[in-house]
C-alpha cells in the first residue's frame, strides 16, 4: 500500500485540486488515506418489499412508478410542500417532500423508482415523508454512506473511493501474516477493502468490517503493550514498600477503603523494578487529591521532588490549597507555578526547582516550559487527564529521569473501556464516598414549572448559598432555544437581588479565570453558565444547580455537570428542566434521577449511546478509531487483545514477517506524542 500512500488526492480522477482541498478537510490526503475513509453508514436497497406487505414505521424499500407530476403547496411559515403518488401496480402510496423545488425533474411520471424510508398507514392511506429515492437502474444493492463536508456529497467521495480501489493492486502486501489470518479466520486486505466500501452482500460486508474491526484493535492493543514494555525501565526512584501510616495521621478525616487500596497499589508501585504507570479513577468527590498526596508525601520524603499539572488556574490553585494545607504542616515545602504567577516568583520557583529547594510544585501547562527544570523529579502527576493530550503528560515526564507517573480521572469509564482508553496504565478505582458526604437530590420537572424553580433557587441565595444554571447554547441556532446570555438575562429579571455571573467556552481564558474565580471567592452567587463548568471548581457553598434542556446530554455529561455541586456540608439539589418529547429521553433522565453511582450511570450511557457518543470528542490523546465500535465490537476486542497478548510474548513483532504490521504501530501512534515508548 505504500505505493498509494504516495499518490496525493488530488491526482485521483474528477478529484482536482479544488475538490482535493475538501478532502483535505476531512482528513484525506491520499489514495491510501481515502481506502481507510471507512462509510460511516449504508443504504440497502437490495430487498424490496410490495407496499401492502412492507413493515410499518421501519426503513424498507418499495419499486414503484410514479403515478403524476407533485403538486405543491406553500404551508406556515413559508416551507414548499410537495405531494405525488407512485404505485406498484396493486397498491398506491402518497409520498410528501418539503422544500425541494426540483422534484419534478427527479421524478418523472411514468418512471420506476426504488423509494427508501418509514411506511405509515393512516384514514386507510400508505405514506413515505422524505423518503430516498434512485431510479431502477442505478440503485445497486448496498450503497456506502460516508461522512461528507460542504461542497463535497457521500456520492462524490463514493467515486474517488472507487478511483482508489481501481490502483491497488490485485493483492497488495498485507501487514497481518497469512498464519495468524487463517488462525482468527480472517479475509485478506484486499478483500476487505473492496467490500467494505462496495459490498456485494451483507455476508460480504459482515466478513470485511469484522477483518478491519480486528485489526484496529489487535494494532491500539500491541501499541499499547509496546508503550507499557518500554516504560518498563529501571526504577531509579525506589520508595520503601510500606503503608504510609504517618501520613495518615496528617489528614482531619479518616480514608475510605478505597483510597487505602489505591494508596497501596501507589507505593507497591514505586518499590519495584520499574517506574509506577497507574490511573486514579474516581467518581467525583472520592478523595483522588488524598490518594495524591500520600504518594506525594512518600516521594518527598524519599528526598525527592514530586509535580501535579491541573487543566486550569482556578483548578491548580485549589489543589495547592488542598496539598499545602496538609503536607505543609509535615514539612514538605510546596509551590504553585501558572500563568498568573508574578515574573519575581516565577524566577524563585524556577531557582527552587532546580535546587531542590521546593518538594511539591503545584501548576498549569506552564510547568512544561523549557525554563523549568528540576534537580530530582520522581513522581509526575495529572489531574482530570482527559483535558491534556498524550504530548503534555510526555513533556512533563521528560523534566526528570523515568519518573513514577499518577493520572487522575474524574470522568467515570465501565472497566472494560478504561483498559483500552488507558491501556498504557494499570488502574485502581476510587468506588467508596468520603463518610459525611450527602448524594445529591435531583428533580426532573417540564418548563412550566421554571418559575418556581427560580423562587426555589432564590431560597437557596437567601441562606447564602451558590449555585449554577447551565444552558446548552452559546448563540441562538434554529432550535428557537435561548443563549447562554439571553438566559442570563431572564435569570437577572426573575432573580433581580441575586449577584449573576455569565460563562461560556468562547470567553477569553483570562475573562474565563476572572469570573471563575470571582464565584469561588464567593463575588458571584449564580453562575449561568454553558457546559465550560463541568471540569475543574471546587466550591463547597455551592448547593443547587439547575440545567436546562437536560434531555441534549448524555448521562455521563450530566453527572458531571451534577458534580459541582454537592462538596460541601450543606444538602444540595440539581433540577433537570425538561420537556422530554420522548420515551427515550423520560426513561435516559428518569435514570440519572434515580441514582449518584457514576459507573452505573456511565455503564447506562454506553447503552444508550454507544462509544462514539459517550468518549465525545478525542478525549484521551489515544489514536482515534476508524472502524471498530469498543462496546458493539467486545468480542473482537476481547479476542485481539488475546492476540496482542500472544504475539508481544512471543517477540514476533521484531520478525520480518511482522514487519508491515510494526510498521502500523508506529504509523498510528506517531501523532500522540508516544513514538518515544516504541
Amino acid at each position: 500500500m505504500r505505493r498509494l500512500s504516495g499518490i496525493a488526492i488530488e491526482r485521483l480522477k474528477g478529484v482536482g485540486e479544488k475538490r482535493g482541498e475538501l478532502f483535505r478537510r476531512l482528513g484525506v490526503e491520499t489514495a491510501w488515506d481515502l481506502l481507510r475513509f471507512y462509510p460511516r453508514d449504508y443504504q440497502d436497497w437490495s430487498q424490496t418489499f410490495p407496499i401492502d406487505e412492507a413493515p410499518r414505521d421501519q426503513l424498507c424499500v418499495v419499486r414503484a412508478k410514479v403515478i403524476s407530476a407533485p403538486s405543491m403547496t406553500r404551508v406556515k411559515g413559508g416551507k414548499l410542500l410537495f405531494r405525488l403518488a407512485v404505485t406498484d401496480g396493486d397498491t398506491d402510496l402518497h409520498l410528501t417532500f418539503f422544500n425541494n423545488r426540483y422534484i419534478d425533474r427527479l421524478l418523472l411520471p411514468g418512471k420506476t423508482y426504488l423509494f427508501r424510508g418509514k411506511l405509515g398507514f393512516s384514514a386507510g392511506k400508505y405514506s413515505m415523508t422524505m423518503p430516498e429515492f434512485a431510479a431502477e437502474e442505478k440503485a445497486h444493492g448496498i450503497t456506502p454512506v460516508y461522512s461528507s463536508t460542504q461542497g463535497l456529497s457521500s456520492r462524490q467521495i463514493g467515486a474517488a473511493v472507487a478511483s482508489a480501489l481501481g490502483l491497488m493492486p490485485e493483492a497488495p502486501e498485507d501487514p497481518l501474516p497469512q498464519a495468524l489470518r487463517e488462525e482468527y479466520q480472517l479475509c485478506h486486505l484486499g478483500y476487505a477493502l473492496k467490500n467494505v466500501h462496495f459490498p456485494r452482500s451483507q455476508e460480504d460486508l459482515d466478513i470485511a468490517r469484522r477483518r478491519l474491526v480486528f485489526q484496529e484493535f489487535l494494532v491500539l492493543q500491541l501499541g499499547l503493550t509496546m508503550i507499557k514494555s518500554g516504560r518498563r525501565e529501571q526504577n531509579l526512584h525506589r520508595i520503601p514498600e510500606r503503608y504510609p501510616e504517618d501520613f495518615a495521621a496528617l489528614l482531619p478525616f479518616r480514608l475510605t477503603g478505597a483510597q487505602q487500596r489505591a494508596i497501596a497499589q501507589g507505593v507497591k508501585d514505586m518499590a519495584g523494578n520499574s517506574p509506577m504507570n497507574r490511573l486514579i479513577q474516581g467518581d467525583v468527590g472520592s478523595g483522588k487529591t488524598a490518594v495524591a498526596a500520600a504518594l506525594c508525601w512518600v516521594t518527598a520524603k524519599a528526598g525527592w521532588q514530586a509535580a501535579l499539572m491541573a487543566p486550569t488556574e482556578i483548578l491548580a490553585g485549589q489543589h495547592y490549597q488542598s496539598l499545602e494545607g496538609i503536607l505543609g504542616p509535615a514539612g514538605l515545602r510546596c509551590a504553585l507555578l501558572t500563568g498568573g504567577v508574578s515574573a519575581g516568583e516565577h524566577k524563585r520557583i524556577h531557582q527552587g526547582l532546580a535546587a531542590g529547594e521546593i518538594d511539591l510544585v503545584i501548576g498549569t501547562h506552564a510547568l512544561i516550559s523549557q525554563k523549568v527544570a528540576f534537580r530530582d523529579l520522581a513522581l509526575v502527576i495529572t489531574d482530570e487527564q482527559h483535558r491534556f493530550g498524550v504530548n503534555q503528560r510526555v513533556a512533563l515526564a521528560q523534566k526528570g529521569a523515568s519518573p513514577h507517573l499518577l493520572v487522575m480521572s474524574a470522568t467515570p469509564i465501565p472497566r472494560t473501556l478504561a483498559l483500552m482508553a488507558y491501556g498504557d496504565l494499570d488502574i485502581s478505582v476510587l468506588d467508596e464516598l468520603p463518610p459525611g458526604r450527602r448524594p445529591v437530590e435531583t428533580y426532573l420537572i417540564g418548563p412550566d414549572k421554571r418559575e418556581r424553580a427560580f423562587r426555589y433557587i432564590q431560597k437557596h441565595l437567601d441562606q447564602g448559598r451558590q449555585g449554577y444554571i447551565v444552558c446548552p447554547l452559546i448563540e441562538n441556532d434554529e432550535s428557537g432555544m435561548m443563549s447562554v446570555n439571553e438566559y442570563a438575562q431572564l435569570v437577572r429579571r426573575a432573580l433581580p437581588a441575586g449577584k449573576i455571573g455569565v460563562l461560556h467556552g468562547k470567553m477569553k481564558p483570562g475573562e474565563k479565570e476572572s469570573i471563575m474565580k470571582s464565584f469561588a471567592e464567593g463575588q458571584i452567587q449564580l453562575l449561568v453558565a454553558t457546559t465550560v463548568v463541568e471540569v475543574g471548581v471546587d466550591v463547597p457553598n455551592a448547593a443547587i444547580m439547575m440545567i436546562e434542556n437536560a434531555e441534549r446530554y448524555g448521562l455521563s455529561q450530566l453527572h458531571q455537570l451534577r458534580g459541582r455541586i454537592g462538596r460541601g456540608e450543606h444538602q444540595s439539589t440539581c433540577i433537570l428542566v425538561s420537556d422530554y418529547n420522548s420515551p427515550e429521553s423520560l426513561r435516559r433522565l428518569n435514570l440519572f434521577k434515580s441514582t449518584n453511582d457514576g459507573f452505573a450511570i456511565a455503564d447506562a450511557d454506553l447503552k444508550f449511546r454507544g462509544p462514539g457518543d459517550f468518549f465525545g470528542q478525542r478525549q484521551h490523546g489515544l489514536p482515534q478509531l476508524k472502524i471498530a465500535d469498543m462496546f458493539g465490537d467486545m468480542g473482537l476486542l476481547k479476542e485481539a487483545q488475546r492476540c496482542a497478548r500472544r504475539v508481544f510474548r512471543r517477540g514476533a513483532l521484531e520478525t520480518k514477517e511482522y514487519g508491515a504490521l510494526r510498521q502500523e504501530i508506529q504509523e498510528l501512534f506517531s501523532k500522540t506524542g508516544d513514538m518515544v515508548a516504541l
